[in-house]
């Protein structure tokens, strides 16, 4: 089954007194993958730019940055993308997960080039001080002989019990080591944590970003990220590629989720980053995203 959804994703800015510059960095446009085809896409800023390039980044995101150098008390950048996402086949490696771990140790081919970015440490996923705090988790569900696909199901869902969502702790300054003594977080740090514990073992993890469609069809639960970026893992198998699991929903993507980019962790597929110049002054920022079938 092949889902159509309009994306849309608006992020605003509102200054308290008049800014003389800004630079914008946005990573909002879906990529295509072997389950998502990408049909219209555009990233505009308003008021429209003095400048602006694209590029695709060292992951093959697409990314767009733009510069205005006039006076301005506000802006807002809007991304707006239609995408067909096809209903993903349930992945079968039954590979034992240390099997996996010796053939990306003994890799020296274009596996080493693909997984090792996403084997160690990055800028939110410390492995030196909570490694022992990340292999206690993911031990209960990577037993010995257990197989990678069905060991990392088993971590997504170990991590959406154990775990509460709670929109109001966390931020995007929330290390790890506090949604880890706290036990609740957000969709970022679900990711993230997940991301930790699969690396700490010697496996290949990256960090995904996008979007779940906002209203599910009838009968069916509305997802919890809703209405925001999301954020989920993925892990490299040898017999079906990179597979992608969400612990913040407790299941294998299948249809409802759109990607955007992945990379190490938040910090390389950030959505809207920027820079402005000017007095200093207050600052509002207001995000709204809208994933609605067509």
């Amino acid at each position: 089954m092949t889902r159509r959804y309009r994306v849309v994703h608006r992020t605003a800015y509102t200054y308290g007194a008049a800014m003389t510059d800004g630079y914008t960095v946005a990573c909002l446009v879906p990529r295509p993958t072997p389950w998502q085809r990408v049909g219209e896409a555009s990233v505009r800023l308003d008021p429209l730019p003095s400048e602006a390039d694209s590029f695709l980044d060292a992951f093959g995101n697409l990314v767009n940055q733009f510069g205005l150098h006039e006076l301005h008390r506000a802006v807002t950048i809007t991304g707006e993308s239609t995408v067909e996402v096809d209903e993903r086949p349930v992945p079968v490696d039954p590979t034992a997960w240390e099997a996996v771990v010796a053939q990306l140790d003994a890799a020296r081919d274009a596996l080493a080039v693909d997984a090792g970015f996403f084997r160690s440490p990055s800028t939110f996923v410390d492995l030196a001080d909570l490694g022992v705090a990340l292999r206690s988790i993911v031990e209960r569900s990577f037993t010995p002989g257990r197989g990678i696909v069905e060991s990392a199901a088993a971590l997504c869902t170990d991590i959406h019990e154990s775990f509460e969502f709670d929109p109001g702790f966390s931020d995007l300054s929330t290390p790890l080591h506090r949604v880890l003594a706290a036990r609740r977080g957000v969709c970022q740090d679900f990711a993230h944590l997940a991301v930790g514990c699969l690396r700490s073992i010697g496996l290949a993890a990256r960090y995904v970003s996008g979007y779940i469609e906002t209203l599910p069809p009838p009968g069916q639960p509305r997802l919890v990220g809703a209405d925001a970026s999301h954020a989920w893992c993925s892990v490299w198998t040898p017999r079906e590629g990179w597979v992608d699991f969400d612990p913040t929903n407790g299941h294998l993507p299948v249809n409802q989720h759109v990607t955007v980019a992945w990379g190490r962790d938040y910090a390389d597929v950030t959505p809207v980053r920027g820079v402005v110049i000017g007095p200093s002054t207050s600052q509002h920022l207001d995000v709204s995203v809208d994933v609605a079938p067509v």
